[in-house]
């Protein structure tokens, strides 16, 4: 399909990339490039987003990313994903393929995993409302190994009567492991809630304390 996509941008008939690629039916066709691309042949242009599967020891993982920087991160069982790649799809077209990003989150990834690395500098492209982006810049300054309430997160960023806004924008975040909203906890010290599954985040927080643990609170 992203042969395809390509071959009508650049200029070939519908038709010609759907025997090209192998689909002697055109509704055939037409059905599965809207279920693999999220969009059909008609809506693709230079916008279209790349999506990749990568493979770690949490399990699988889908990124998404355009030339300039990733858009998405999550696990592919996340609760709540198709939601968020319905309103990807909504806005831009979506491929399989790998650009720059992707392949320097894949790198990083593997770095974190190995203990080598707790800041990620690939670029990201955060899609949200400026709460939701104060939240999310807030969350990137919570130290490895350290945690935040979400009492604490909602007065980190100035809005202490805010704690249920922030729970919600921590929970609508796109960016799994980079954006850590799995240094979010309760105030009674329990893991509350992560659309990952429980068993990661408390995986991942033992992971960077074992690794970071004195690297210091940052907020």
């Amino acid at each position: 399909m992203g042969l395809a996509l390509e071959k009508i941008r650049n200029g070939s008939s519908v038709i010609d990339a759907q025997l090209d690629a192998g689909y002697e039916s055109g509704s055939g066709f037409h059905e599965a490039f809207n279920r693999i691309i999220g969009a059909p042949p008609s809506r693709t242009d230079s916008r279209a987003l790349h999506a990749a599967w990568l493979d770690g020891p949490l399990g699988p993982m889908f990124a998404i990313a355009d030339d300039a920087a990733l858009v998405l991160l999550e696990f592919v069982d996340r609760r709540g994903l198709e939601t968020e790649l319905r309103k990807l799809r909504e806005r831009y077209p979506i491929v399989p393929g790998r650009t720059a990003p992707i392949d320097s989150i894949e790198r990083e990834l593997s770095e974190y995993f190995a203990g080598t690395r707790h800041h990620f500098e690939t670029p990201l492209n955060l899609h949200g409302t400026p709460f939701q982006r104060n939240v999310w810049g807030r969350l990137r300054q919570i130290a490895p190994g350290e945690t935040l309430s979400y009492a604490e997160l909602a007065s980190a960023i100035g809005r202490p009567s805010a704690v249920r806004a922030a729970a919600q924008a921590n929970g609508a975040n796109q960016l799994a492991i980079v954006v850590p909203c799995h240094r979010v906890i309760n105030a009674n010290g329990e893991l509350g809630g992560y659309a990952g599954g429980i068993p990661r985040k408390q995986w991942l927080l033992e992971h960077e304390r074992r690794y970071w643990g004195g690297v210091g609170r940052l907020l």
